[in-house]
């Protein structure tokens, strides 16, 4: 697919703040594939659609992971988490888009997972540190991003589930693994 009728879809279904904030994921995305040797191409794709979701109706969520036997376990956790699941099925489905790497930069951009790939930590981190981002942390993972990728997902990662714990919220079963792999690794 072209880069530009990409854009032109997205731009179609997020407002113009969420779009703003995917142009800056791509932007990231395409500086850390530059850096770490990826796939310009599926990295650009997988950022340009990360958030296809994002603003679909909750109920056609649920309906569609219900459906697709996505992992059922997403109903008991806060529906922030479904539009990536629900959008890479949807970029599927609804773009044509069928590379495994695009769909899975998608798919696992909010959670991480177990030995994630590197167009999965490029979508992953380029979410967590693009331009347009400022919170508590992301600096620092901005600096280690220019450093080493696994370091950065780490502490994106890391920061992810801190937030969480002091917010008293759950924690997705996958970013708890994607912690416990990283660790693990290095």
């Amino acid at each position: 697919m072209d880069v530009n009728q990409a854009i032109d879809i997205i731009k179609s279904v997020l407002p113009e703040k969420r779009f703003l904030h995917t142009l800056g994921v791509v932007k990231a995305a395409k500086q850390l594939a530059n850096k770490y040797g990826g796939d310009i191409n599926k990295v650009e794709l997988s950022a340009i659609f990360h958030d296809y979701a994002k603003y679909r109706p909750v109920e056609e969520m649920r309906q569609i992971i219900i459906e697709q036997q996505l992992p059922k376990q997403l109903l008991n956790f806060h529906t922030e988490l479904w539009h990536a699941p629900v959008g890479a099925y949807l970029v599927e489905r609804e773009i044509g888009i069928t590379d495994v790497e695009i769909l899975n930069g998608i798919r696992y951009h909010t959670t991480g997972r177990p030995n994630m790939t590197l167009v999965e930590k490029i979508i992953y981190l380029a979410d967590y540190i693009e331009p347009n981002r400022q919170f508590p942390g992301v600096d620092e993972v901005r600096q280690l991003a220019e450093k080493n990728i696994n370091q950065a997902v780490l502490q994106a990662t890391k920061n992810t589930i801190q937030f969480l714990l002091e917010k008293n919220s759950l924690v997705y079963p996958d970013t708890i693994d994607t912690y416990n792999n990283l660790i693990n690794k290095s």
